[in-house]
This record gives C-alpha cells, structure tokens and sequence, in this order.
C-alpha cells in the first residue's frame, strides 16, 4: 500500500452562517472574507504539515489546483510543490494535478513538472486532471464542450514535448508551435508516473487503462458510496484485458484518528462538519455546465445521480452519518484500521490520498491525528497486496544518489562545515 497525505488547503475562517449567506464558496465568493495576513501563517503552517508527513514515514505527500475558491488555496500547487521539493527528501511530490487544458501552450506544464522532477531528484507524481467545471468553465472561461478536446491535445503535446530528443513543429488545432524543445527533461524516463483524478467519467476509466495511467477517484461521499463507481471502473479494466494491479486505482479519504472513538467525535466533529458544510456549498449551476459532462458518461447516469445527493445531503450530515455512511473514517487506531482495510478491500486499490487535514482543523489535532495515523494504523496496512508486492509501475523512481537539501548549506555538505570548525 501507498499512503499520500494531502492538504487541500482550505480557508478556515469561513463565518458561521456562510451557507445561508453567501451564494456558493467556489467561483464567486466574496474575496473580503480573505485576509492575506492570516493567509501567510496558514500556507507556513500547511506547508509544515505536508514535511511532517514526510518526516513521520508516509509514501508521497500531495497538493491540486483549484481556483477562486475558499476550498481549496492552490491556485499553482507547482509553487507548493518547489518548497516541498527543498524541504523534503524522501516522500514522493504528488502533484494531483496541472490541468492540463488551462494551460496555454500546454508545454509550460511539461517544463514546470520537469523542473520539480529534477528539483525533487526524481520524487514527482504527475496529475493530470480535466478540471472541475468551476474552475474550468467558470473561473478561466472554457468552453464547456471543448474542454476534453483540448485536455486531449495537450496531453498529447505534452507526452512528445517529454519524449522528443529534437526539437519539433507541433501543429494543433488548439496549440501551433514552430519550435517545442523542452529543457529540463524530467528524471524519470519516458516520464513520471502520471495520475488522473476523476469523478467517473467512462472515457477518463479507458484513458487510464490504454495509457497505464492510475485512476484516481476524488470523492467526498466516502468509500462505501464509491465502491459502485469503482466497480465499474475494475469492469472496464477487465474488458480491456489490461491487469488487475490495485495500484492501478486510488482514492481519497477523509480519516482522523484519536485514543478512542468518543475522543475522535470530541476533537474532530466539528472541523468535519465546517468542511462539509461551508467548504462544500457549491452552487449548483456551477458544477456542471452543459456540455463538460461526455454523452456516455450523462447516459450511464451513475455520477449525476451520486453528486445531486451528495450535495443535497452534505448540509443535513450528522457526525453520526459522516462515520457510519463511510463519509470519514475516524475513532480509535483500531477502528480506523478495521475500516481501512474494508475500504481498500472493497475498492480494490493500491494507493489512498489520505485527508488528515480538513475544515477549520488547527494544527496541534493534524499533526496528533497524523501521528497516531502514521504510528498505530498505518504499518498494519502496508502489506495488503502481497500478490503484487513489487508492482512500481505507478510510482516515482527516484536517484539512489539524490541530494537531501536539508543536509547542506550553501551547497557544502553540514559535515564539511563542521570538520572545518564554522
């Protein structure tokens, strides 16, 4: 098993009747309720908690984009990621992800990941995610219905700007380039592994699969209402005659870990409930305008009918609700054990995005959470695939010989500074 401990960065300042007051926390919130002040100690303090993950053991620690919104401050998680990339050294950068459609050309994705790539010595996770319909559609305007067609264009572009050892011409209907030569390369050869964060579409299932790409499915209606979309996305693996690898799948889930379960009600329900019901409170009409959903994925139904009840419901849970409908896993080292292995049966995946982080948390109950996580659950579950033990084919490959920035200054190691008495 693979463990990323990834921050969403959300604000945490949010008023208590933000749900009734305001329209919707993505696209159009009222930029007065941000203070950079306060957001200049809260990246600091996120930041901080992305190393001590590292510090404590975890495989990767993750970070996304998103854009005018109170859910999520990474509007460049690349920016995140190069102060991760001097401040860590062992944990994997997962970057989930650029999207790739926004960018304009494409081939600044591909120089930005090769530069982290090479920063970090080879520690990148690459995601390429469409984009929610927020940020694609409404925050930077694309045209809903060409938004696929262009992702696919720049994948496309990007993939031989990594590849190509000589320049070339790259002629789109999106992208017209007279000259792509992408300095740096990426370390990892052909190119880092690559992610793509989904919430179900069938064409993203067969994607991944004729591109060994991971799957990864984003969701906050937990793992128990997941289950019947991964289901279907292990079907389409099936069909395709491709491997039933688990880490060809991941998932994101919202855990928080205490002595006890009464002590996890106690510390983190009402953090959970601040993200679910300010940090959630989306505007309908922006989360899916007509023409971002593929006619196969509106046909097969499933994902529509799991997000309108998703968000019909978000602000009605219970904490009650939230742990037993599988929302959040959250009690003791031992409850949470036993779920996690539930989940990652049932789901059949090899990789979990673990949200320890979530609302208004403060920092002293994520990183005691992180900890007991890392210390009391996480061992027991690293093992669960022993048929595929060995199976790296959707993880960094970093140098054996990389540099630890932490344990140089000004580019001389801190022995040699020592043996020379500074």
């Amino acid at each position: 098993m693979k463990f990323v401990w990834f921050n969403l960065m959300p604000w945490p300042h949010l008023p208590d009747d933000f749900r009734e007051k305001h329209h919707s926390v993505w696209v159009d919130i009222d930029s007065r309720l941000y203070d950079p002040a306060q957001g200049h100690v809260l990246y600091h303090e996120y930041m901080d908690q992305l190393e001590y993950a590292d510090s404590l053991g975890f495989d990767g620690i993750g970070v996304n984009e998103h854009h005018q919104n109170g859910y999520g401050l990474m509007p460049s998680p690349n920016i995140i990621a190069a102060g991760l990339a001097r401040r860590t050294s062992k944990a994997a950068i997962a970057v989930i992800g650029n999207s790739i459609a926004l960018y304009n050309p494409p081939v600044r994705v591909a120089e930005e990941f090769a530069m982290l790539d090479v920063i970090s010595g080879g520690r990148l996770l690459a995601g390429f995610p469409v984009g929610t319909s927020m940020d694609t559609n409404y925050c930077y305007g694309q045209i809903p219905a060409l938004t696929r067609d262009k992702y696919q264009e720049a994948h496309t572009l990007i993939r031989r700007a990594w590849a190509e050892p000589e320049p070339f011409a790259f002629d789109g209907k999106y992208n017209q380039l007279r000259y792509v030569n992408t300095w740096p390369k990426p370390i990892q050869q052909p190119h880092p592994p690559i992610y793509i964060p989904g919430g179900g579409s069938i064409e993203t299932w067969d994607f991944c699969v004729e591109n060994d790409y991971n799957y990864s499915y984003l969701s906050f209606g937990g793992y128990i209402a997941g289950k019947r979309l991964l289901d279907g996305y292990w079907e389409r693996v099936a069909t395709l005659g491709a491997d039933e690898s688990p880490y060809r799948g991941a998932f994101a889930q919202i855990i928080c870990v205490a002595d006890t379960d009464a002590e996890a009600e106690e510390l983190y329900a009402e953090h959970i409930l601040y993200f679910y019901n300010r940090c959630l409170h989306v505007f309908p009409g922006f989360a899916d305008a007509p023409g971002y959903r593929t006619i196969k994925t509106l046909q097969a139904g499933a994902l529509g009918q799991l997000r309108q009840a998703a968000q019909r419901r978000f602000s009605e849970l219970t904490w009650k609700d939230l742990v037993e409908g599988g929302y959040v896993i959250a009690g003791s080292p031992e409850t949470v054990r036993d779920r996690m292995k539930d989940m990652i049966e049932g789901l059949h995946i090899g990789t979990v995005f673990c949200l320890m982080h979530n609302g208004n948390m403060p920092d002293w109950k994520t990183r005691y959470s992180t900890r007991l996580f890392a210390e009391k659950v996480m061992p027991h579950l690293q093992d669960m695939w022993p048929d595929w033990k060995g199976d790296d084919r959707w993880w960094c490959k970093p140098l054996d010989n990389r540099l630890d920035p932490l344990e140089t200054v000004g580019g001389r190691a801190r022995s040699e500074l020592t043996e020379a008495g500074q």
